[in-house]
């Protein structure tokens, strides 16, 4: 897969899933907008990464539930490197507690940046990539949440499922201006995000009963997301593209040793 002579913007980009794109992006030979919301030495460090490489990156310190600041980043993005290309939709956040007694302000917070964050974003990208007048592909990170009622995340829950739906959308609006917008469902990834809700035992012992006996990485999300945004994937958009280790599959299940 190549990138040369493309613009990319990711968001959530200091550290994670969005951090591995970034840099497989780069090494395909894109020129990268880390984007942080306050972990700007981490973004420094894999803007440094990136000009390693040899590409062009900036850094855009940008909470993406800001539609005013996500619209200056795609301008600054145009700004620095000419145009923008391609556009991953990585952000998140997420509280967990159950309904009745979740904060309001944390609620309204997952929501306004997953799923706002996310909205805002696709439209500023797709603003730009139709000026430009040359195509574009615009991939939303968003997650087995979307179809699967995890208790203690309905808002994360309500926002993945939003973002799926505003993705098929946004591919039939797009489609004729040469936009292509696909989806990508990782899995349980390995990422700092996973220390904020389990300690490394409760990862390791939860991680040990799934299909495939472990968590996925983000560098193997980065190789999927990246084919999303590649001319490999030229006929694909208004897709949901799932990498998950086979969590989506009755996993619970004995069957397959011939027991219920």
């Amino acid at each position: 897969m190549t990138f040369a002579g493309k613009n990319a913007v990711v968001t959530g980009s200091s550290k994670g899933i969005g951090r591995a794109v970034a840099l497989e992006l780069a090494r395909g030979g894109a020129n990268v907008t880390v984007n942080c919301r306050s972990s700007t030495d981490e973004a420094n460090m894999v803007a440094e990464e990136i000009r390693a490489l040899g590409r062009q990156a900036i850094v855009s310190k940008t909470d993406v539930s800001d539609q005013s600041g996500v619209e200056a980043m795609i301008a600054a993005t145009v700004a620095e490197f000419g145009s923008l290309d391609l556009y991953v939709s990585n952000a998140a956040y997420s509280d967990r507690e159950n309904m009745v007694d979740a904060d309001m302000e944390g609620f309204q917070k997952t929501i306004n940046v997953t799923m706002w964050g996310a909205f805002y974003g696709v439209r500023a990208a797709a603003q730009q990539m139709i000026k430009q007048d040359h195509g574009g592909a615009i991939t939303v990170i968003s997650s087995p949440h979307a179809v699967l009622a995890i208790p203690t995340s309905m808002a994360y829950n309500m926002s993945k499922a939003a973002i799926d739906h505003m993705a098929r959308t946004a591919a039939i609006e797009l489609v004729s201006h040469g936009i292509r917008v696909n989806t990508f469902h990782p899995g349980w990834i390995d990422t700092p995000g996973e220390r904020k809700f389990f300690t490394d035992d409760q990862i390791a012992e939860a991680a040990a009963k799934l299909p495939m006996g472990r968590l996925g990485t983000s560098e193997e999300m980065a190789k999927g997301i990246a084919f999303t945004l590649s001319e490999t994937a030229a006929y694909m958009t208004g897709s949901v593209m799932t990498m998950d280790g086979g969590v989506g599959l009755p996993w619970w299940s004995n069957r397959a040793d011939g027991e219920m």
